[in-house]
């Protein structure tokens, strides 16, 4: 199952986030995965918790957000939403397109907890590059 082994390098992304920021804690997680990705959202979150046992994140919450495919037409220019394994025009029909979303799996967003003198604090945020 490749979705462990992309679950821990997620967790040692937001290992990195959360120590750069200072956190004691990580309270959410939110992934955004297209279907065109191979990426399997179900199989995701059942390796989560093996992929975070142990760490800064154990006790957060993975959300995960289905990321809709889109393609750029190459005769008409146009932006559309398509279908997996159909990806044609909405406008014009043509079958001569790019696809611009759709293959990705994204850190999007990850809530941390900080230390503060009146116990802990939340700082959520979108993920920078």
């Amino acid at each position: 199952m490749h979705e462990l082994s992309l679950c821990q390098a997620l967790i040692d992304q937001v290992e990195r986030i959360a120590h750069e920021q200072g956190a004691v804690g990580v309270a959410t997680i939110t992934v955004g995965i297209g279907s065109l990705s191979g990426v399997e959202p179900l199989l995701l979150q059942q390796a989560y918790p093996l992929a975070c046992a142990g760490t800064i994140a154990e006790a957060a919450e993975l959300h995960i957000r289905n990321l809709p495919v889109r393609v750029r037409c190459r005769t008409c220019g146009v932006e559309s939403d398509a279908v997996p394994n159909r990806l044609i025009c909405a406008a014009c029909g043509d079958w001569h397109t790019d696809l611009v979303s759709g293959d990705e799996m994204l850190l999007e967003r990850v809530e941390l907890e900080m230390a503060s003198e009146h116990g802990f604090r939340r700082q959520t945020g979108p993920v920078m590059e």
